[in-house]
């Protein structure tokens, strides 16, 4: 059977091309398909030569133009070609393949990870390993994809295999454009004809003539055939290293001695191998075969590459190194298994070496041991070694030096069924190693609070132990925090932001740089680090590539989209009071820390006029996701330093409102847009940074204008009026008192804005601060009811007092909740519980107020799921539409049954709760996913590091938290 010439195989097309048919016949005569084939491809077939002489005659040379059927047949033709090698994909041994163009594979990429290469486009590693460019290809002319076989050697390279790589044998193939002698369509267009039915008798009996002649050719080949075995022994030439079947101990069954033996050399096999048809050999043969014979298995002629051997499974190998040999030393006869053959050999050859020498001391020092001799001793003696193998690996592996020796080394082990440390070194050879990546080590140190001086410690001990460096240096540490790190990854912004520097290799900076110092300037007694705003969220968005990526396979879009993706952030912002001093150089600063933060909650792209999301972050208060920007040691309350260090920040975010981003992600430039949200603020700073009165003002809420009395006349019905536009516009009101009122008059014409609104925050409630006030709130009416204040709303201090003690004893030993001097998350969790009603009911005697207590906490925690919960449609929905019916009724009780505590006023968290809660998850879709608990569990890790991991000097430290 005659292979076509559009499809062949990768070795043959390339001995076809580079000449080399003839080395192949001369080597293997038997294989008369090859012969043909190469035969084939020099002398085209009789009929083709006809028809192209025929159309030479009839058309002119010059005036020859393909035509368009020609031209699409070539195109497909080449469809089922590899790019590099030429080869077919349908004779192929994988049959399958990879497309030339676009991003690589996630098997490749994490290879290049691994090996820190950013490479992330088949163009690119083709040209870096094939030195090839694939860029300028051209549809009609070169093919698209390439073979699985060319991606192994791919894989090989960055990898650093030691395994020799036989493909492509002289660098890629050269594509043309579709010609009369196209190598490409030249058989597929017209093909090798059948032989038809001739009635002509004479011409008919010569052609049996022929067919006779041919079968008596093959009859002829045959014995050269039986000569095959005995070319490829001539080859291996292993009889003085390889073990004879004939001194196993045991008479094993013939077929069973034919399985454990290589079928080149018919020996036991030596370090077996195993190829793509499950065929076994000894490896050095199967190697030095594969390289004089032609890339195809020896046993049945299936293509095999030197890269496609892999080791038999352990249960084979652990039966082959457990047959019993018989030790043919004379006066031995020791019965060995064959794995300790070669150590058992060993011993013999010992003593035969020293009893073939006799001692003789001819003075001075005692040739000492290789190992034992200093580093300058161990070169002059192997000098002689040393350019020998230079010389070796200059020849042969182009002057890589350290692979031949580590090769030597790995078969060394082996010859010795050292297995074990063959299979470190084989790793450490293949970039995979005993030793942790760096970035691996970095989660070590950061996860278990070890500073640095604590980590280059247990790095020193475990590398003295163990004699091996399984953690990595601190220096390599500090190089992997680079790549994580803002400022690493280069980024544009079109158009470029305003007053905003273009430079993008920008890590930590002074939180107070670019403000100018003037003598009577107040005084900044601060230490502030921040990263700039659009190199973090750039970082931010590397750290998910992989998610992103992802994310579009998961709705179907392509890996090359483009974008715009649109980003939303949550923005949160939390001070800190209580941060213990470090004792250090430095100024010194409030004992107050102030911490701000953003978080990637969504990404979304527009595609077919309606918006999909790709990413979703699942866990948006974790603190995992809360990425830090900024921190301060100063007073949230100071509002001057605030101003002072977050203005800058305020500005890079107004300036990213009207660019867009440019950043490369696999390979591919996408368009990022960003829309911002500060809802991460508890009411403090919301009323600081939008310019509103303290907590205490009349103005209760941060959402609406409703006064405090106003709020307890009417519970449920206000809805959202404030804007940070309307904020601003309110304060240029205050500040010029354009009508000339008096304070009063314009105290109620602002509504409770008294300074200069600076950060821009959507009016929102925050869940976790919110449940923080209701609890607390809740834990002053538990105090009013065991006091009885409903009959008797007059009581002194003492008295007071004493029912909060009270209280807390009875919380102490019925629900084992200790007392606070501060309402915190946790106690509020806690405490609102009906478990926590029950027991403070048997302090109280009256059933009625019993009944209250229940019904008002059972409605609370009716409501409080549809505030905490990050997507309350999917986990509460019922809860949901019940909530304005619950709320309804809450108010009702808290203006008939506790009228003395609600007459004519409101807590500012039970006015939000009542009033606004619909109203914002009908415009957000959740209260509980927008809130603060991010940033706040990052404040614990703010102290933990500050306490465990920062470095002692105060200018230092900030920059080892931030990190």
């Amino acid at each position: 059977k005659v292979r076509s010439l559009e499809k062949p195989l990768p070795d043959d097309s390339h001995l076809a091309n580079n000449h080399k048919g003839n080395v192949a016949a001369s080597v293997d005569k038997v294989f008369e398909e090859k012969t043909e084939t190469v035969a084939l491809m020099s002398h085209p077939p009789f009929e083709t030569e006809t028809e192209l002489n025929k159309g030479i005659q009839t058309i002119d040379k010059g005036a020859f133009f393909l035509s368009q059927k020609e031209a699409e047949t070539h195109q497909a033709n080449l469809q089922h070609l590899c790019r590099i090698c030429g080869g077919s994909f349908k004779t192929g041994p994988y049959k399958r393949s990879h497309p030339v163009h676009g991003p690589v594979d996630d098997e490749t990429q994490a290879v290049l990870r691994k090996k820190e290469k950013k490479a992330t486009s088949w163009p690119d590693l083709l040209a870096k390993v094939f030195k090839m460019d694939v860029k300028g290809d051209i549809d009609t002319i070169h093919p698209t994809k390439f073979c699985h076989q060319c991606w192994t050697v791919v894989q090989k390279k960055l990898s650093n295999s030691p395994c020799e790589m036989f493909f492509p044998r002289k660098g890629p193939v050269e594509w043309h454009p579709h010609s009369l002698s196209c190598g490409v369509c030249g058989t597929s267009s017209h093909g090798v004809k059948r032989k038809k039915q001739i009635c002509n008798p004479p011409l008919s009996k010569k052609l049996r003539l022929v067919a006779g002649r041919a079968r008596r050719i093959r009859q002829i080949k045959n014995p050269k055939q039986v000569n095959q075995k005995a070319l490829m022994k001539k080859i291996a030439n292993c009889k003085k290293i390889h073990f004879s079947t004939k001194i196993l101990a045991v008479d094993y069954p013939a077929d069973f001695v034919k399985s454990i033996s290589c079928q080149i050399c018919e020996h036991i096999l030596a370090d077996p191998a195993e190829t793509t048809c499950k065929h076994l050999f000894c490896r050095a043969c199967i190697l030095k075969c594969l390289k004089v014979m032609g890339s195809y298995c020896p046993a049945c002629h299936y293509p095999c590459f030197p890269t496609d051997l892999v080791s038999p499974v352990k249960s084979f190998l652990s039966i082959l190194n457990s047959l019993p040999m018989r030790c043919p030393v004379t006066d031995c006869q020791e019965e060995v298994s064959l794995g300790k053959y070669c150590h058992h050999l060993s011993r013999h050859k010992e003593v035969d070496d020293k009893e073939g020498y006799v001692y003789i001391n001819k003075g001075g020092r005692p040739r000492q041991h290789l190992l034992s001799l200093t580093r300058r001793a161990q070169k002059h003696r192997l000098r002689e070694l040393k350019l020998q193998v230079k010389a070796f690996a200059e020849k042969e592996e182009g002057g890589d030096v350290k692979s031949v020796c580590l090769t030597l080394f790995l078969l060394a082990l082996r010859a010795r069924n050292e297995h074990r440390q063959a299979d470190e070194l084989e790793a450490i050879m293949q970039g995979k190693g005993s030793g942790l990546h760096p970035a691996v080590c970095l989660a070590i140190r950061v996860n278990t609070f070890l500073s640095c001086s604590q980590y280059h410690k247990m790095y020193r001990t475990v590398k003295a132990i163990t004699g091996r460096q399984i953690f990595q240096p601190l220096h390599a540490l500090r190089t992997a925090e680079k790549s994580l790190l803002p400022g690493y990854h280069a980024f544009e912004w079109k158009p470029p932001l305003k007053n905003v520097s273009s430079n993008t290799e920008v890590g930590i900076i002074d939180g107070l740089s670019g403000i100018q110092h003037w003598v009577d300037d107040y005084p900044v007694d601060t230490i502030a680090k921040r990263f700039r705003y659009d190199a973090a969220l750039v970082s931010a968005l590397m750290d998910m590539e992989e998610d992103i990526l992802e994310g579009l396979k998961s709705q179907d879009l392509d890996d090359y989209f483009k974008g715009p993706f649109t980003v939303v952030i949550k923005e949160a912002c939390d001070g800190m009071g209580d941060v213990s001093e470090k004792h250090g150089c430095g100024p010194a600063v409030p004992e107050k820390a102030v911490r701000f933060s953003f978080t990637l909650m969504s990404i979304s792209v527009i595609h077919d006029n309606g918006s999909i999301r790709v990413f979703e972050e699942n866990k948006p208060n974790s603190e995992l996701c809360c990425k830090p920007l900024c921190l301060m040691l100063a007073d949230e309350s100071d509002h001057e330093t605030l101003t002072a260090i977050l203005s800058p920040l305020v500005a890079e975010r107004e300036a990213m409102k009207n660019s867009e981003l440019i950043l490369d992600m696999a390979g591919i430039p996408r368009t990022f847009k960003f829309i911002f949200r500060g809802t991460g603020y508890d009411e403090k700073l919301v009323r600081e940074v939008e310019g509103l009165e303290a907590s205490g003002s009349t103005y209760i809420c941060t959402l609406c204008d409703a006064t405090r009395l106003e709020a307890s006349r009417n519970l449920i019905l206000h809805s959202i009026t404030r804007s940070h536009a309307e904020n601003l516009e309110r304060y240029e009101v205050w500040r010029s008192n354009p009508y000339h009122e008096t304070v009063d008059e314009l105290r109620d014409r602002v509504k409770g804005v008294s300074a200069k609104p600076f950060i821009e925050t959507v009016p929102s409630i925050d869940a976790l601060h919110c449940d923080i006030g209701n609890a607390a709130e809740f834990y002053k009416i538990l105090q009013f009811e065991i006091g009885e204040v409903y009959k008797n709303s007059i009581a002194s201090k003492d008295e007071r007092k004493r029912w909060q003690s009270t209280l807390d004893k009875h919380l102490r030993k019925k629900m084992n909740l200790k007392p606070i001097t501060r309402m915190n998350g946790n106690f509020a969790r806690k405490l609102m519980t009906k478990e926590t009603v029950e027991a403070v009911c048997e302090l109280i005697k009256n059933e009625d107020r019993h009944e209250a207590l229940r019904e008002l906490m059972d409605l609370y925690l009716k409501m409080k799921p549809v505030w905490r919960s990050s997507c309350p449609s999917k986990e509460c929905p019922e809860l949901v539409c019940q909530y304005s019916f619950n709320s309804q009724r809450f108010a009702e009780l808290l203006a008939t049954k506790f009228r003395y505590r609600y007459e004519g006023k409101i807590t500012n968290y039970f006015h939000k709760t009542l009033a606004h809660v619909p109203e914002i998850i009908e415009r957000d879709g959740s209260i509980g996913a927008w809130a603060s608990e991010g940033n706040e569990s990052g404040n614990k890790l703010f102290r933990r590091f500050r306490k465990m991991n920062a470095r002692q000097s105060k200018c230092y430290e900030m920059e080892d938290v931030l990190k």
